[in-house]
């Protein structure tokens, strides 16, 4: 049942975004005082007062907070950048306009002002990659600091309201970037199974918003390699006639490189998952998410449209690409489809449909894919349920399928995905997931999934401790522990795995990780690409991470790591150590610099069929750079990775029909890598979602059939210069 408050269903007087709570204003809206602690999950009162009121205004959903800070503890007043993860007072707004418990939307604001904004689904799933247009502003005084927040109707689609009135789940929390402490009201939390599903539900005057929106582009980039210059133009479109119709299109899009990728070096036979951060791919995506419990595994992966094109030149040409979202009653609705330019380019298509009951819901997704350069066409057609049956339980189903006809033959499978949490009492929680994918399951046409022939278990029991006492370093810890099975579909056993882990909460607002994982003997039945699978050893990794927030001037992380593996099993030890920290110059302007190194004493690649090598692998990463915010409209970003990469042979080896390692003295090369990337990228916003970018690119690989020295490598990447770039856009959102 939704709560019927007089200032949420019939104000009517517009409230200036100021960051000061005029009482005026803000009459009749919905006052909460009733902050309690989820982190750490003690749901005791916070420590600090904290107020909140919640209006529903023509102009939309406006919420005030008011943050009372005693001089004894420290306020943040880092300058932040739009999306930013450090820790920071800060509050949050989430919204669930539908009430359905699928699909949340998230808005930060610092106390210094700075924003970030995402998507929530599957519960607790965050995209920061989505950018909206909503207003803010924040204030402060001696005894507390204050942000008002308005969120216009237009921002995501909603589901036609009955009568004068809609419902909407909504959650406000506030952290304090010193010490870590999030109080929140509801007290739902995000270590608890349900998080989404747990937002309070508020009755609200049923206000809507039309928007016509058209996002222009030109811009110019130059070749230093080259010495050529092209030029380019396009447009993103955005039209809400109603909350239950939005539709996105683009024409010729520019995906330049404003947003830098980290480096990835990747041997391994599965591909390395990237997010997407291109604005027409992020923009009300929410609804198109089906995913899996294995990692990063989604049916619709919108990394690959303009991917590397199928004749292996360059990348897909996008020509125009369209996204529809719309609700009949209690049913959702997308449409999507995407095509690249040429003889080449491939055609993507998707349709989504959602029904949402009290408790559940219930979802279809089929994607299509055409690639005539390759005569392929690729289809996927899933089914996925949620179940809610009670604030204990969170279950989730998917079963799919792929069908793809290439050249004449035809091949499909199945895949399909149970997981289930259940919150007990006294912090006691346990999780089953069951996985089974499919010989010939293909999903990455469109989607993502890491690898298929696969049959996996797993049960995991938790236990969070927050009764600490006064003098103990931690706040919480939540203890864990997980037993898994994984076997491919040819009866061959992966591997078996017993982990431990523990994070901690530190009362100085640092967190803390650890992790062990006891692996058993099985077959790596990836590695030789098809030629057979290798027998393993049982084998160990431990791993340990700490980040400490920033304390006067510095900010640090550090992670170590220490593993065995190969043929090599537990009598070879390898470790990796990552540094990283930050200098701030002062709260506009940081430094920061790092390092990674490890050493791998049986690190095995593939060379060719059934052939293989074990190396002595040793790398140096370094990574720098800086952050200045100039203003609230205008920031500075030099970013610097180098990636140094040595590999000794060891032995090759042969692999037989029963999957032994045969060693052999067949030639296998040592081989030496250097990467490099570098970006200067300066950003103007001239108006909400309109922007000025000059940037600045330079990056170079080179691969050696020889051995060198790490500290060598990575002086020599820094002379790299396969590609240098400058690249200047401009984009202007018109709104009407």
């Amino acid at each position: 049942m939704g709560l019927c408050f007089a200032g949420l269903t019939g104000a009517a007087q517009a409230i200036e975004i100021d960051g000061r709570i005029d009482p005026v204003e803000w009459q009749g809206a919905r006052h909460v005082t009733d902050f309690r602690k989820v982190q750490p999950l003690s749901l005791e009162p916070g420590s600090q007062p904290t107020e909140a009121w919640v209006l529903a205004t023509p102009e939309g959903l406006a919420i005030a907070f008011r943050n009372v800070q005693a001089d004894s503890v420290p306020r943040t007043r880092q300058r932040v950048q739009r999306d930013f993860d450090q820790q920071v007072d800060r509050v949050n707004v989430m919204v669930d306009f539908d009430g359905s418990g699928r699909t949340g939307y998230n808005f930060t604001v610092s106390s210094t002002d700075g924003i970030a904004d995402a998507i929530i689904t599957n519960e607790s799933q965050f995209n920061d990659d989505w950018d909206g247009n909503w207003r803010h502003a924040v204030s402060e005084d001696a005894e507390s600091w204050s942000a008002e927040i308005l969120i216009p109707w237009y921002i995501a689609p909603m589901a036609k309201a009955e009568g004068d009135t809609r419902t909407v789940n909504l959650y406000l929390d506030r952290v304090i970037g010193s010490t870590g402490e999030r109080t929140a009201w509801p007290t739902a939390s995000f270590e608890r199974p349900r998080f989404l599903s747990d937002f309070k539900a508020l009755e609200i005057a049923a206000y809507s918003q039309s928007l016509f929106a058209v996002t222009p582009y030109v811009s110019g980039l130059y070749d230093n390699i080259q010495g050529t210059s092209t030029f380019d133009a396009g447009a993103d479109l955005f039209w809400k006639p109603n909350g239950q119709f939005q539709l996105t299109a683009t024409v010729n899009p520019d995906f330049g490189q404003v947003e830098s990728d980290d480096l990835v070096v990747n041997f391994d036979a599965t591909e390395t998952f990237i997010s997407d951060k291109r604005p027409f791919f992020t923009e009300n995506q929410g609804l198109f998410e089906y995913t899996t419990p294995s990692d990063f595994s989604q049916l619709l992966y919108t990394r690959r449209i303009g991917a590397p094109a199928d004749d292996g030149h360059g990348a897909g040409d996008i020509t125009a690409a369209i996204k529809v979202n719309g609700s009949f009653g209690a049913t959702q609705y997308g449409l999507f489809a995407a095509d690249e330019a040429d003889a080449v380019g491939r055609t993507f298509s998707a349709v989504r449909l959602v029904h949402d009951f009290d408790t559940q819901n219930l979802g279809m997704m089929l994607t299509q894919v055409d690639r005539p350069w390759i005569d392929r066409e690729a289809s996927v057609l899933g089914i996925d349920h949620n179940w809610r049956p009670s604030p204990r339980w969170n279950v989730q189903t998917r079963v799919f399928g792929s069908q793809i006809d290439q050249a004449g033959t035809s091949k499909s499978d199945l895949g399909a995905t149970v997981r289930a949490d259940y919150e007990m009492d006294d912090g006691w929680r346990q999780q089953w997931i069951a996985m089974h994918f499919g010989n010939d399951l293909q999903i990455n046409d469109a989607g993502y999934l890491s690898r298929n022939s696969m049959n996996y278990l797993h049960w995991e029991a938790r236990r969070r401790f927050t009764d600490l006492a006064q003098s103990s370093r931690y706040v919480s810890k939540d203890w864990r522990g997980r037993i898994t099975r994984n076997e491919n579909n040819h009866g061959e056993k992966l591997n078996d795995q017993f982990r431990l882990s523990r994070d901690g909460q530190l009362r100085n607002g640092s967190y803390e990780y650890a992790q062990i994982n006891f692996n058993s003997a099985g077959v790596n039945d990836l590695l030789t690409r098809g030629n057979g699978s290798v027998k393993r050893p049982a084998s160990f990794n431990a791993f340990y991470r700490f980040e400490r927030p920033r304390k006067g001037d510095w900010a640090h992380e550090v992670e170590a790591e220490a593993f065995s593996g190969g043929l090599s099993g537990n009598s070879k030890i390898g470790y990796g150590l990552r540094y990283d920290a930050v200098y701030f110059i002062s709260d506009a302007f940081n430094l920061h610099a790092g390092f990674y190194t490890d050493h791998s004493p049986d690190w095995l690649v593939w060379q060719r069929d059934n052939l293989i090598g074990s190396f002595e692998r040793r790398e140096l990463d370094l990574n720098a750079g800086l952050d200045w915010t100039i203003d609230s409209r205008q920031e500075l970003r030099v970013k610097l990775q180098a990636i140094a990469l040595d590999a000794g042979l060891r032995q090759a080896w042969r692999v037989n029909a029963q999957g032994d390692a045969i060693a052999s003295d067949e030639p296998v090369d040592d081989f030496s890598l250097g990467n490099l990337g570098f970006q200067i990228r300066y950003r103007y916003e001239l108006a909400p979602l309109s922007y000025l970018y000059l940037v600045y690119g330079r990056g170079g690989f080179q691969q050696d059939p020889f051995s060198d020295a790490t500290g060598n490598l990575l002086r020599e990447s820094f002379s790299l210069r396969d590609d240098e770039q400058l690249l200047v856009k401009l984009s202007y959102r018109f709104e009407m």
